[in-house]
């Protein structure tokens, strides 16, 4: 059954980054029980076994032989923390009073943002709206706008302010870079804005079943087309590794966009959506519970969705931007 983007975008926003669902169980601080449960919960719900080629089984077996019934609270963090990493993926965390396991896929790559470099030599007076922080350059003929978290909210009127204000020029840059993602809603309130017609830009699976590769129907994603102020000349898309979560499903949906070209390096990723629940001793987790699929059925997006025109910046100039100056000569091509 087809969704309507708005009741699609309601579900991903409920399990987006910063939202889970809590299961409860009866409360226990035994070692052997939280590991139990979490190992449990993570083959039968997590997302990403089979594509990662992920050997849950040896996994389990090597972290629980680090157990032991006197294990502090905090070195029990580090096995289960660690033992976590193992599915490489930044959409999952386990949450103590006293930490927070990470994945940091962002150091896979090269760091390809400097905001000093931006604001010295290509945007000295930005302009401030709302979520977006832009201005002209190369001579006034090209708009640049920065969107730092998809968790900043975006609004129409901001939106046909920007739009408005750009509307003479050749092509826009949509700087993406260090985004690492938040309310998946963003995604078409943006691109919407560059569609002419209504897109298919992919789908979504999510586990449902005891086998590893267990999932759903596919659920279809569609960009419409919004009814009012719209910019329909070249758009560059910058990414880098940093950009994650929603930020990697913006740019595997500009894909379907031929006027929309993503310039940078490949994002870090993060195309499963995540979910959690609490373990007995109180602590709680997040996992993948999803795929993100393109219009063939292709699953890439998990290990990053990779530029149209790859440009990485050089560390020994900082008076230029390489990705930024990448964009530009492709708007001025066109």
């Amino acid at each position: 059954m087809k969704h309507s983007i708005v009741i699609i975008f309601a579900v991903f926003a409920l399990l987006s980054c910063e939202n889970m669902i809590f299961e409860e169980d009866k409360a226990s601080n035994d070692p052997y029980v939280n590991f139990e449960y979490l190992w449990n919960e993570v083959d039968l719900k997590y997302s990403y076994h089979e594509l990662k080629k992920i050997d849950w089984d040896a996994i389990g077996t090597k972290y629980k032989s680090m157990l032991y019934p006197e294990i502090t609270e905090d070195s029990l963090f580090t096995v289960l923390a660690t033992m976590l990493k193992e599915l490489r993926d930044d959409h999952v965390n386990l949450f103590s009073p006293f930490n927070i396991s990470t994945y940091e896929v962002y150091l896979s790559g090269p760091e390809n943002f400097n905001l000093r470099t931006i604001r010295e030599n290509y945007l000295s007076a930005p302009r401030y709206t709302g979520a977006f922080t832009h201005g002209f350059i190369n001579n006034q003929n090209i708009g640049y706008i920065m969107y730092s978290s998809f968790s900043d909210d975006i609004d129409e009127e901001t939106l046909n302010h920007v739009l408005t204000h750009y509307s003479g020029t050749k092509g826009l840059i949509l700087d993406m870079r260090s985004n690492g993602g938040g309310d998946p809603a963003n995604i078409a309130m943006i691109l919407e804005r560059f569609a002419t017609e209504k897109t298919l830009v992919g789908y979504n699976i999510t586990r449902n079943g005891p086998g590893h590769n267990d999932f759903g129907p596919r659920e279809p994603f569609y960009i419409g087309v919004h009814k009012g102020i719209n910019y329909n000349k070249p758009l560059m898309v910058l990414t880098d590794r940093s950009c994650y979560s929603a930020c990697t499903f913006f740019a595997f949906a500009c894909k379907q966009f031929p006027q929309i070209t993503l310039v940078g390096d490949t994002t870090g990723g993060g195309g499963g959506f995540p979910n959690g629940g609490q373990l007995p001793n109180g602590w709680t987790y997040r996992f993948s519970i999803s795929q993100l699929l393109d219009v063939d059925g292709n699953n890439y997006a998990e290990q990053g969705v990779a530029p149209d025109i790859r440009v990485n910046f050089d560390w020994t100039n900082l008076n230029n931007d390489e990705i930024i100056d990448k964009a530009i000569d492709e708007i001025l091509k066109q």
